[in-house]
Order: C-alpha cells, then structure tokens, then sequence
C-alpha cells in the first residue's frame, strides 16, 4: 500500500513552517491549488483565500514569519482515496509578543496525483481572538 498524500504533504508543511523549507511543500502543491483559512482576515493577514502556488507559498511564508509550532495532535482524521479531513489542536507561540496560543482547527484536503489541489482550513477563531488580544471578549447580553 502506498503512502497517503496527506502524509506527506502534513510532513513538508511543518518542515515550511518550523524551518523555513518550502521546496519540498512546493512540490506537491498543484500550480492552480485552491487555499482558503477562514478567520479574521483583519487580525491575521494570511488568512483568507489564495489560488495559485505562488500564493499558497507566500502565506505559508507568512504564516512562519508570526508563529512558532511547538506540538500538534490530530484528534481526528478520515481518509478516502484523494481527499482527507482531520481535526488537529497545535500549541504555538505569536512571535511578535511570545504570547503561547492553543489553537483547534479542521483542515480539508483534495489532492490529484499526489499533489494538494485544495485546501480548507476552519479556525475556531473566537477562542483564537480571545488569546491574541489577551481578554475574554465581551459581548452583548440577548435578552
């Protein structure tokens, strides 16, 4: 049996990431890949939408210039043959103010002959907020 996609994408991303290598991430990304992170755009620039690998590329870049991943868990993982959808908590630090944040997202991928052709990232991004401003947010009362 051969090695599932995600696998090895899971793997060339951290390195993207920790160590600033992205050949190996840029070589299994499809040229036209679709990439969206959905969270506060205004908070976080790097997230949004992104098509095309030299996009993808840059926020991953980005994304490794604000934070530094000290662990991460898959709580939850499904494969089918092309696609793959996992739940995953990460224990990060934000660079700019060494401030740990606990982070749980799910991530959805597709890939075609072995490279990521889309990608869709959902952050719970109200704890997210919480962490990055330092205070619970405090929301009106519904009656």
């Amino acid at each position: 049996m051969t090695e599932h996609s995600l696998w090895r994408f899971s793997r060339a991303l951290h390195r993207a990431l920790d160590e600033r290598r992205l050949d190996d991430l840029a070589n299994i990304i499809d040229e036209d890949v679709d990439w969206a992170i959905y969270g506060p755009i205004e908070m976080f620039p790097f997230f949004g939408a992104r098509h095309g690998k030299a996009a993808v590329l840059e926020v991953c870049r980005q994304i490794a210039d604000n934070i530094r991943i000290h662990r991460y868990d898959r709580e939850a993982i499904m494969l089918g043959v092309d696609t793959s959808a996992s739940m995953i908590r990460y224990s990060l630090t934000a660079l700019d103010t060494n401030k740990p944040i606990s982070l749980r997202l799910a991530q959805f991928a597709q890939f075609r002959a072995g490279k990521l052709v889309s990608m869709r990232i959902l952050i719970d991004t109200f704890d997210l907020v919480e962490q990055a401003i330092g205070h619970p947010i405090d929301l009106p009362r519904i009656a």
